[in-house]
């Protein structure tokens, strides 16, 4: 594995951005510091001009392997998840089979393994009858990123709705839980109630029948076999400005039993693009109204909302088109997740230190993972540098996804991604790969 060292760079680490040398030796942060000198052999990357940042770690994920590999690959996904800057992953379980035993969790390992040029962790799934085995990840707490409890409706058997499998979970596991919070009967009492108006649906509807309601009576939910039993509760995608007030800031993160994340897509788009864009947009939890990704900015940078994923849920062109209720729901994101939040950088709506901290430092404290998620001396060196005054923008042709498709398709980024650092080796650079080596499995501090 070769050394680098990247000269003259602004480095954006901590709340702070200052402009030094940063030496990558055997995999790791070896020094940072002004007029570095080396006796062995580096290669050396001129970083004038452009920025250095700690990879992206996306804790949300959907890439789809194994079973359901026509829409989306580990190694397509976390190919196209390096050249965006994200040099780590948490996958979810709703693959096929799901996720449901530790010896199916430790085969989607092994592809990892094998094919991941990112680093890769995956969470183990749970059904209202796999409490029993759901609970033996207590043993892997280390080697484990968590378990996940879709709470609302899902693929095949994974929606948990029985609530003593629910308070099992809460009370015994000693991992992180992660949840998906919809409520079901909600959810189809509002199908239902749409469906007698007679008329045909379209994607606009989706926001009526998922609504602010159905978000908010699940997550409430979640959080109270939390307080119950004093769990460590993870509420992913939170979409709608009345779950703001279930969430604090008044304790750090580090401290915090309960956290919250927000997804790029709520975030940035609203009901208003299902006009536009239709389908493609068609997520769960639903794309709302404005006043809520109004709400969802506010909380983001008042540290109501922990962290910033993005529920990347990639789908073949055939399975997004065609009558609403027939479209899969989710979209494919973690390529251009960094390069979104670098466009409200240019806007003056976030700053560059909070997009590292909710992308990169707040998920390696809220997961407890070991070695990464910062710019220190001795951590993994998981780098990204950024170029802020290189605009690209999104077209089929450089969309890296298995899908091939994009909802940001003709968007301009502001910056650039010109180089992704993964456990010291270059894997992406100025547009070319180097698949010489693959990711690592990540570790967590219990």
């Amino acid at each position: 594995m070769r050394n680098y060292l990247i000269k003259n760079i602004a480095i954006v680490n901590e709340g702070k951005i200052s402009t030094a040398d940063l030496l990558v030796k055997n995999g790791r942060i070896e020094k940072m510091g002004t007029g570095i000198q080396t006796d062995f052999a580096v290669t050396e990357i001129n970083g004038e001009g452009k920025h250095l940042l700690p990879g992206v770690i996306d804790e949300q994920v959907h890439f789809r392997e194994p079973g359901l590999t026509h829409k989306a690959t580990i190694y397509t996904e976390a190919k196209a998840a390096v050249a965006g800057g994200v040099t780590s992953f948490m996958e979810m379980p709703n693959t096929m089979p799901p996720a449901f035993t530790q010896e199916l969790l430790e085969e989607k390992y092994a592809i990892g393994a094998r094919s991941a040029l990112a680093n890769y962790s995956f969470y183990m799934g749970t059904s209202n009858e796999n409490a029993e085995e759901a609970l033996r990840t207590n043993e892997k707490k280390r080697d484990v990123c968590g378990i996940k409890i879709f709470m609302g409706s899902s693929t095949g058997n994974l929606l948990v709705d029985n609530y003593l499998t629910l308070d099992r979970l809460f009370r015994d596991s000693e991992v992180l839980i992660a949840t998906h919070c919809e409520d079901e009967k909600i959810i189809r009492q509002n199908l239902e109630r749409v469906k007698a108006e007679g008329r045909e649906l379209t994607a606009a509807d989706h926001a009526i029948i998922r609504d602010a309601e159905a978000c908010f009576e699940s997550s409430l939910t979640a959080i109270q076999f939390a307080q119950k039993h004093n769990s460590r509760l993870h509420v992913f995608h939170l979409s709608t400005e009345k779950e703001m007030q279930l969430f604090g800031n008044m304790i750090p993160l580090a401290e915090k039993r309960i956290t919250a994340e927000v997804c790029v897509h709520h975030l940035h788009f609203t009901s208003e693009d299902y006009a536009r864009l239709g389908n493609k947009i068609k997520c769960n939890p639903a794309i709302k109204a404005p006043n809520n990704r109004e709400a969802l900015w506010k909380a983001l940078l008042d540290d109501r909302l922990d962290l910033i994923a993005t529920d990347h849920a990639p789908h073949t062109r055939e399975e997004k088109e065609g009558p609403y209720e027939r479209a899969h729901a989710g979209l494919p994101l973690v390529q251009h997740s960094l390069l979104l939040m670098l466009h409200y950088v240019k806007e003056g709506r976030i700053s560059l230190e909070k997009v590292v901290e909710k992308m990169s430092h707040a998920v390696a404290t809220c997961f407890r993972v070991a070695e990464r998620g910062y710019i220190r001396e001795g951590y993994f060196a998981d780098l990204v540098i950024v170029d802020l005054n290189r605009p690209s923008r999104v077209s089929p042709e450089n969309i890296l996804y298995k899908c091939g498709w994009s909802p940001l398709e003709g968007f301009e980024f502001p910056a650039t991604v010109t180089h992704t650092f993964v456990n010291g080796h270059l894997v992406y650079g100025n547009g070319a790969f180097d698949e010489s080596h693959w990711g690592q499995r990540l570790r967590f501090n219990y």
